[in-house]
């Protein structure tokens, strides 16, 4: 038995290894992710992790463990993906800032035919951005590859005023509620 995870986030590999998980592997999902906009967003970020975890799964043994995982940034009920480009990180963080939004983490963990999914939900509010202050943190490269232009983890602290919830569900894994399904496959991490 091996475990797997599905996602080629180097936070999620390193949120892996600090909950004691350093036999795995990394392969990423490859397919196009199915968005159904009509479904909850709980259940929208679970049904990402969800895919992502059978399309490995069908590449692997029955017997390995795959994790997958898909993180939403949801603001006046509108999902805001990784930015296209500069123009489009500067609106997302400037409709963010002074605001409370919330970041769905959906995971699936699947073995076989046997899948367990859960989603974490964490509610954080930006600070008042200055414009100079958006375009600095734009200017970091760090927001590009980001699901609402930030990253909790990194500079993007500073654009943080608080949070209510999973800190590591923002990061992009909530390692809590993983160890608990992990516990459900036999795979202990204390």
């Amino acid at each position: 038995m091996s475990i797997i995870l599905a996602s080629r986030s180097p936070r999620r590999k390193a949120l892996l290894e600090q909950m004691g998980i350093t036999d795995f592997q990394v392969i990423p999902a490859q397919g196009e992710e199915k968005m159904d906009h009509s479904l909850p967003k709980e259940q929208l970020a679970q049904e990402l992790a969800r895919q992502k975890a059978a399309q490995v799964a069908a590449q692997v043994g029955p017997e390995d463990i795959v994790i997958g995982a898909d993180t939403i940034v949801v603001l006046d009920g509108k999902v805001l993906g990784k930015p296209e480009n500069q123009a489009s990180a500067f609106r997302m963080l400037s409709s963010l800032s002074s605001r409370r939004h919330t970041v769905y983490t959906g995971v699936a963990v699947r073995q076989g035919e046997r899948e367990m999914t859960a989603c974490e939900a964490t509610s954080v509010r930006f600070c008042n951005l200055t414009e100079r202050e958006i375009l600095d943190y734009i200017a970091t490269g760090d927001p590009m590859d980001k699901a609402g232009a930030y990253g909790i983890q990194g500079r993007g602290a500073l654009l943080v005023d608080s949070i209510q919830g999973d800190f590591y569900n923002v990061v992009g894994l909530p390692i809590c509620r993983l160890g608990r399904m992990l516990a459900g496959f036999g795979v202990y991490c204390l």
